[in-house]
């Protein structure tokens, strides 16, 4: 597994945001894939997502500071995959944080690190995504 991170400062309070997020929100703005549907599962979201040939399940909790998502089933471009965005207050708005554990599964050196570089993009994108829309 590869851990890579981004965070930011945004320009609207944690209560805005909660507001302004949600599941399907969440991985629209990573940008890779579009949300074909949501269903709730026990005290979970479960979005649907294609791109790229494929369709799968990501699973979105709401934790006290932000959200919790990773992909399920065997049908997803990772092996395994999962996010934790938290949200806190800063200087009269937030502090976004994204942190994401990936892995291909695949015995070819550096695959776990080129999983990660792409990972790493798309939490970018999702915060710069979050700040502009805020």
């Amino acid at each position: 597994m590869r851990e890579v991170e981004a965070e930011r400062f945004v320009a609207a309070t944690p209560d805005t945001l909660r507001r302004l997020l949600s599941p399907a929100a969440l991985v629209e703005y990573e940008g890779s894939f579009v949300v074909r549907g949501t269903r709730s599962e026990d005290d979970a979201t479960v979005v649907t997502v294609a791109g790229g040939g494929l369709e799968f399940d990501l699973r979105v909790t709401e934790t006290d500071d932000g959200w919790r998502y990773e992909q399920v089933g065997e049908r997803g471009p990772f092996d395994a995959m999962e996010t934790a965005v938290t949200v806190e207050p800063a200087n009269e708005g937030s502090r976004v944080r994204a942190v994401s554990r990936v892995s291909l599964g695949l015995p070819v050196p550096l695959a776990d690190r080129i999983a990660g570089w792409k990972r790493r993009g798309e939490l970018r994108r999702l915060l710069d995504t979050i700040a502009d829309d805020a």
